[in-house]
């Protein structure tokens, strides 16, 4: 395990694709967070800027998961439980920290077939 590795949250390791997704934008310190996308059991693991808006993460997840084309408004991060409603807003000031989890849902509940 590299130096690099050993400095991250441990919280990334668990049940993640393999390495780190950059979301570019922000100036701030960086923070490495988790997102699922719960339709898809699957997690990621992404580096954000502490001062880059929701938004971005939230378009980012979309797009790492495979549905770029998906309007983002269709989604809902949550964190510890809670949406997070102002997405404008940057992901310190969402109350994330490093290994923070977020999870990535429909809006709306959909029927299971």
């Amino acid at each position: 395990m590299s130096a690099a590795e050993t400095q991250r949250p441990f919280v990334t390791q668990l049940r993640s694709r393999a390495g780190i997704v950059s979301v570019a934008g922000g100036s701030g310190a960086r923070l490495t967070v988790r997102v699922e996308l719960q339709d898809q059991w699957d997690t990621v693991a992404f580096e954000v800027a502490s001062d880059a808006p929701v938004t971005s993460l939230k378009r980012a997840a979309l797009a790492t998961f495979g549905l770029p084309g998906v309007p983002a408004e269709d989604y809902v991060l949550k964190l510890r439980g809670v949406e997070v409603l102002a997405e404008g807003e940057s992901v310190a000031e969402s109350t994330a920290r490093d290994g923070s989890s977020f999870l990535l849902s429909h809006r709306r509940r959909r029927p299971v077939r």
